[in-house]
């Protein structure tokens, strides 16, 4: 590793690699996984509808399909970021995808209504392990371009749901639902069968210290094929280089100022709650609240606009006088709306893409947030079924971007020592958002209340934006951190 005294950090080491051919298999890995999570969550558009046409359900039945499947990633997205944060990022997402294509597969064959709540409970609890390879992925990317690859890394989730509705305007109506959840628990399956071949992530074994050596190791093998080179000398972890990555809310101190202020590093090795407890501490409060906010916000509008537009396209069957008519065409309605509303993604992983990294995280989210907010207003009362479309379209794309921008800004605020874990539980809470959205897309459209919906819609957009303009700093080009430093005084802003 070098033995001239001259030392560097990792992100020194990924900056000197560049993003090559090795990160291109890491993200083609991940990829698979958002894919499978995509794929898992769409199908929910067109199994609840089926399952409650086949079984006689009632309209709370149907939306409490979805629940579960948030209820479990409620509970998986907490565990599954603690598992990483101590015992390495690898058998996290191994765990995350034995759970989620066994119990994916065997929904097919639930015999009733029961059974399949809990299958479909158990699938969200491994789908809450989705944070753990958007982390895993971001430890390899050199900082400068940070952002652009992360959306790239969004797009297969696009890729996911575009596939997921085409193969259910497919499969949907000739050989039904159970048919479709067996060919969406497939990609799952893929992430077990490449497994062996995965590293683990060498900002987290850096982080540990002793494992530095197969940080290094791992390192090599990235330059090697990526036919790059390190940097000369010893590869250290952050804690060791005494790096600090000021923000734009860094106050500078004096000479004086830093030979009186005492610096303690939060020890890397924390476990369980104690993980959790650094992310209520004071330099990290206020942003992860904000998170949890407008991860609530993020998931509880775009879930709630997929199965809007399911309910939409089904065209007030409950509350039409042409009831009848209007049965015959709503399979059709629905497999094409969305269908065509899950193509807006393309556009908005486009849009994320040229703002995120030039114009900055805060200001790109939070423009999204508001032009999703007005394209909502109109849909108030109800509008041809043109119209409908077409602002669910562009509704769709700006709630596509903000939430892709807020998987790139999570994971980097906070230190690797307690990354997954602060992204997995911001996540959670954005399940709860997910588990009621079906309350007020399915619930309220289906007793005819479609003004109350959508202006509930519209607070939660309004407020997640307005949330956006309260984080303390803007991450945009910035260094990830390996651990939480505290100075004496207010002087860091994490």
């Amino acid at each position: 590793m070098g033995d001239d005294g001259t030392t560097y950090g990792m992100d020194e080491a990924l900056v000197s690699m560049g993003f090559g051919k090795f990160q291109g298999l890491i993200l083609a890995y991940a990829g698979m996984g958002w894919i499978s999570e995509a794929m898992e969550m769409m199908l929910l558009s067109f199994v609840g509808p089926a399952v409650q046409s086949e079984w006689g359900l009632s309209s709370h039945e149907q939306s409490f399909i979805t629940s579960a499947v948030f209820a479990g990633m409620l509970v998986g997205a907490y565990s599954w970021g603690i598992v990483s944060d101590s015992h390495g990022r690898r058998k996290g997402f191994l765990i995350t995808a034995l759970i989620t294509s066994v119990a994916g597969f065997l929904s097919a064959f639930a015999p009733n209504y029961t059974s399949l709540i809990i299958l479909r409970c158990l699938v969200g609890v491994g789908l809450g392990g989705g944070p753990v390879l958007s982390s895993w992925f971001l430890e390899f990317i050199p900082a400068p371009k940070r952002g652009t690859w992360m959306v790239v890394y969004s797009a297969f989730w696009t890729l996911g749901t575009i596939f997921e509705a085409s193969l259910a305007w497919i499969i949907m109506p000739k050989l039904g639902w159970r048919w479709l959840l067996v060919l969406s628990s497939l990609p799952s399956f893929m992430l077990l069968l490449f497994y062996n071949v995965v590293p683990e992530s060498p900002r987290y074994l850096c982080m540990k210290k002793v494992r530095t050596t197969e940080a290094f190791q791992i390192l090599e093998k990235v330059a090697r094929v990526n036919q790059t080179k390190l940097p000369p000398g010893m590869l250290v972890s952050d804690q060791d280089t005494g790096n600090s990555f000021p923000t734009e809310n860094t106050v500078l101190l004096s000479e004086e100022d830093n030979e009186a202020d005492k610096v303690e590093n939060i020890e890397p090795k924390v476990e369980g709650f104690k993980s959790v407890l650094i992310l209520l501490s004071p330099k990290l409060l206020k942003s992860t609240l904000l998170l949890w906010i407008i991860f609530f916000g993020s998931a509880f509008s775009y879930y709630g606009l997929v199965l809007l537009t399911s309910e939409l396209s089904r065209g007030h069957k409950n509350c039409s006088p042409n009831a009848v008519v209007l049965e015959k065409k709503e399979d059709a309605n629905l497999y094409r709306n969305v269908f065509i509303t899950s193509l807006a993604e393309l556009p908005g992983l486009l849009l994320s893409a040229a703002t995120v990294d030039r114009i900055g995280r805060k200001l790109s989210m939070s423009s999204m947030f508001f032009l999703c907010f007005f394209c909502l207003l109109p849909l108030l009362y109800q509008q041809h079924e043109l119209l409908t479309t077409t602002l669910l379209f562009v509704a769709r794309i700006c709630i596509t971007g903000s939430f892709t921008i807020v998987y790139v800004y999570a994971p980097e605020i906070y230190p690797t020592s307690v990354r997954t874990t602060g992204v997995g539980v911001a996540s959670s809470v954005g399940r709860i958002g997910g588990m009621l959205c079906p309350l007020v897309a399915v619930g309220l459209m289906h007793a005819c209340h479609q003004t109350m919906s959508i202006i509930l819609f519209e607070i939660v957009i309004f407020f997640s934006g307005f949330c956006v303009f309260l984080f303390p700093l803007e991450t945009s080009g910035r260094e990830l951190r390996d651990t939480l430093c505290y100075k004496g005084g207010p002087t860091m802003v994490a």
